[in-house]
């Protein structure tokens, strides 16, 4: 099969591997389409590890083509998305439920084979513990394969409470900027306000829905905030975008008692961070961060996507595996939004 293969930051390559087989307890799927991540992309950038020689990719879909012995509920032909996390099933935190928590967790596309290549191979721990989900024939699975940076949306808009009418203040408009500000939507949330840099991002941001899109070289973003919201500040403040001097500003947007989530990741060994104490105290403002998602989640996003407004589009630039090591240059550059890897031979309809 043909793969992609991160080796290092900066050198990722196309190489034949030999097809996995799907062995007891595993399934293997014919990969459809397979999307980029910004995590992907701070591995590109040394900035996150993954381990040497592995396949990238954990935002998949495919059609199953192999069950192994034992497996069960799930049949060959079968169109699916899964969470591409292997956790222990033994911790605290996976006792709970909450698996994207795992202590020895272990990630499909970092420290095991992705979905970057013709074939994958989905393990026991991901099968047997129901991580695998059926999507619907009315969902493409080139949309399906968003679940996954979906599915972190929502865990983190339901972090951050948001519902009808929460109010909204989203610093960043790249993918997952844009993916809280259309899944907000969905949910009803509203006044919806985003700050971008890039004039391209905000003509996006306002086509799409926002209320209010500012730029922050020109614009006074904390007091358009107050304004849009009565003089009181955002309800939720999501920084989409890992750059730390974005962290004391965007509290400055919340309003008392609100949440607010650094939902980006920033590079480790990174400068301090300072903000202003008090902002949290007085104001009893939640300071957190989001990571992934539940199975339950998953399970729901999935659901949600078939009503998202544009979700279509979210998707702008798509490449063969053959040219695949291009999707990293394009997001490197902030070229469009979300870039996708489809595979030839497997109907995305």
């Amino acid at each position: 099969m043909r793969a992609t293969i991160f080796h290092a930051p900066g050198n990722v390559t196309v190489e034949d591997r030999p097809s996995p087989v799907a062995g007891p307890g595993a399934i293997r799927l014919r990969i459809a389409a397979a999307s980029l991540c910004a995590s992907d992309v701070r591995v590109y950038r040394g900035e996150k590890h993954a381990a040497p020689g592995v396949i990238p990719g954990h935002e998949v879909a495919g059609v199953v083509d192999q069950v192994g012995e034992g497996v069960e509920g799930i049949r060959e032909g079968q169109r699916v998305i899964i969470c591409p996390i292997v956790a222990c099933n033994r911790c605290r935190y996976c006792l709970l439920g909450r698996r994207n928590r795992c202590e020895k967790r272990l990630t499909l596309g970092y420290d095991l084979d992705g979905g970057f290549a013709d074939y994958l191979v989905v393990p026991p721990a991901i099968v047997g513990t129901g991580q695998v989900f059926e999507v619907a024939p009315d969902l493409p699975l080139d949309i399906a394969a968003l679940t996954e940076p979906a599915a972190c949306t929502l865990a983190s808009l339901e972090l951050c409470e948001v519902r009808a009418g929460t109010s909204m203040a989203i610093v960043g408009a790249g993918p997952m900027g844009i993916l809280h500000l259309i899944m907000g939507q969905a949910l009803g949330a509203g006044p919806i306000i985003v700050s971008e840099p890039i004039a391209e991002r905000r003509e996006i941001a306002k086509r799409w829905g926002a209320d209010l899109v500012l730029d922050p070289a020109k614009d006074d973003v904390k007091g358009a905030v107050r304004s849009a919201t009565g003089g009181l500040g955002a309800d939720a403040v999501i920084v989409s975008v890992g750059i730390a001097d974005l962290v004391a500003p965007a509290l400055d947007l919340a309003r008392p008692q609100a949440v607010v989530n650094l939902f980006a990741g920033f590079p480790r060994g990174g400068a301090p961070v300072p903000f202003d104490p008090n902002l949290v105290h007085y104001s009893e403002v939640l300071l957190t961060g989001s990571q992934n998602a539940t199975a339950d989640q998953y399970r729901r996003t999935l659901r949600l996507l078939r009503t998202v407004p544009h979700i279509d589009e979210v998707v702008t630039n798509r490449y063969t595996v053959e040219t695949s090591p291009e999707a990293y240059t394009a997001r490197l550059a902030m070229n469009g939004l979300k870039s996708l890897v489809q595979f030839p031979g497997v109907d995305v309809a």
